[in-house]
């Protein structure tokens, strides 16, 4: 009952297809990948500006604490 066979998987990628069309599915594709791109080059950016400050966190609150 878990597992499908590669029919069942055919079946439903064919039933996609039909109901969506290539067209849609390509534009939903290509903006999805570019959300995962930008999403990495924001995360890179961030370990950039950790890397530019030495590494170190500083707490902006430390101060209001004692």
């Amino acid at each position: 009952m878990g597992s499908f066979s590669i029919w069942h998987w055919l079946i439903v990628l064919l039933v996609v297809v039909l109901v969506f069309g290539t067209k849609k599915l390509r534009n939903i594709g290509e903006d999805l990948g570019g959300a995962v791109k930008g999403f990495k080059e924001g995360m890179k950016g961030a370990e950039g500006d950790k890397q530019e400050q030495g590494g170190r966190v500083i707490d902006v609150d430390q101060d209001n604490k004692k």
